[in-house]
């Protein structure tokens, strides 16, 4: 019996291959955490159920939000919004997912109440408004603590997360709207606050219950779904939540009293206190919002 030849091809390594394998060989035992990773707000959109949820949240948004656009709270600023215990909701259950939802929801929702050169800034308002909270929980709560929980530490974080997501929520709209002469700061930047707080602490604590342990016993949980999800370093998070509180604070609180003339600061020429205080909102509390979106990407 003739036995058949096979040609097997020879690997010719030369001076200028063998470092090149030597380097994917050393890249390929360096562990996953050690390797760069992108924010999670971009690197959700490479996992496709995160993808879904996404979509899921921002339809679920929208969907509650369009109705109630006939049921005005100041006619032509804005209106009574039960949805907005949807973002919170969905940060709890589906991290970055959830943020992005919101962002695209509430923008979905603005087509039908009219669309402005501010609703650029809502929708930045509503991406850390479902950013927050599931960020700041991980950062204050145990691992193995449930939102859905009703002890007194629980709630006390819970409604902590709520406010530290809707203050900066409500100082995005009525920084940009103010800057741009649209609105008074204080309009927005109190009604808001008052608009998220009420669904997230009325409503939102009420779906959270039905649905958080069903979500964690399917395993749908964003740490579930992308657990190739890194958090920072226990000291950074910490200094990027004293970031976010004392730039969102300073907004809110420089935004109120510079809109309604009860402060005017001596280094500014009189002419920025004129009506609507747009310089004077430019200038002061620009520099407190930008230190709180830095914070709230080192959660």
């Amino acid at each position: 019996m003739r036995r058949a030849k096979v040609d097997v091809p020879t690997l010719n390594l030369s001076e200028k291959t063998v470092p090149e394998l030597a380097t994917v060989a050393v890249w390929r035992t360096v562990p996953e955490s050690a390797q760069p990773a992108s924010h999670e707000l971009r690197a959700m959109w490479r996992n496709t159920r995160m993808v879904v949820l996404c979509v899921l949240s921002a339809a679920l948004y929208a969907a509650v939000l369009i109705p109630f656009k006939v049921l005005p709270l100041i006619p032509g600023v804005t209106e009574v919004r039960p949805g907005n215990a949807i973002p919170v909701v969905c940060s709890f259950l589906f991290g970055p997912a959830a943020a992005w939802g919101a962002a695209i929801g509430n923008m979905i929702g603005d087509f039908f109440g009219g669309v402005g050169p501010g609703d650029i800034f809502g929708f930045f308002a509503n991406l850390v408004y479902g950013y927050i909270p599931y960020k700041l929980w991980a950062v204050i709560a145990r691992r193995d603590q449930s939102p859905a929980s009703f002890t007194p530490a629980a709630i006390a974080k819970y409604i902590g997360c709520c406010l530290a997501a809707s203050m900066l929520c409500a100082d995005l709209v009525g920084w940009g709207d103010n800057m741009l002469s649209l609105r008074p700061f204080w309009i927005l930047g109190n009604v808001i606050i008052f608009n998220n707080m009420l669904a997230a602490v009325v409503l939102a604590p009420l779906v959270l219950a039905a649905v958080y342990p069903r979500i964690r016993a399917g395993r749908l949980l964003y740490r579930d779904v992308m657990p190739e999800l890194r958090e920072r370093a226990k000291p950074v998070r910490i200094a990027g939540l004293i970031m976010l509180l004392v730039g969102e604070t300073g907004a809110w609180l420089s935004g109120n009293l510079l809109s309604t003339g009860h402060w005017q600061p001596h280094f500014l020429p009189a002419a920025f206190f004129a009506s609507p205080y747009d310089k004077a909102i430019a200038i002061i509390v620009s520099p407190f919002v930008v230190l709180a979106l830095a914070g709230t990407m080192l959660l």
